[in-house]
């Protein structure tokens, strides 16, 4: 049986250039990076953490989680 898997937002900030990840799954989740590679990395060792500071740690090696990402851009008509 496969345990929750999580669900993580990544917003692109285009004043700061980079993704900013949230979470209703994981209390506590704030962080960002300048790509998604590097927010992997950041969420693969933030999510179990915050997920023990709070008591939620579920019953397995693993925790699954998806980030769902949302990036704004303008395509432009050539003249």
């Amino acid at each position: 049986m496969r345990d929750h898997t999580y669900q993580i937002r990544a917003v692109w900030d285009d004043e700061a250039s980079v993704w900013v990840a949230t979470s209703d799954d994981v209390p506590g989740l704030v962080t960002e990076a300048s790509t998604l590679d590097a927010l992997v990395k950041k969420l693969e060792v933030l999510i179990p953490e915050l997920l023990e500071a709070n008591n939620a740690l579920p019953h397995a090696q693993e925790i699954p989680f998806e980030i769902l990402s949302e990036r704004h851009a303008t395509a432009r008509l050539r003249a």
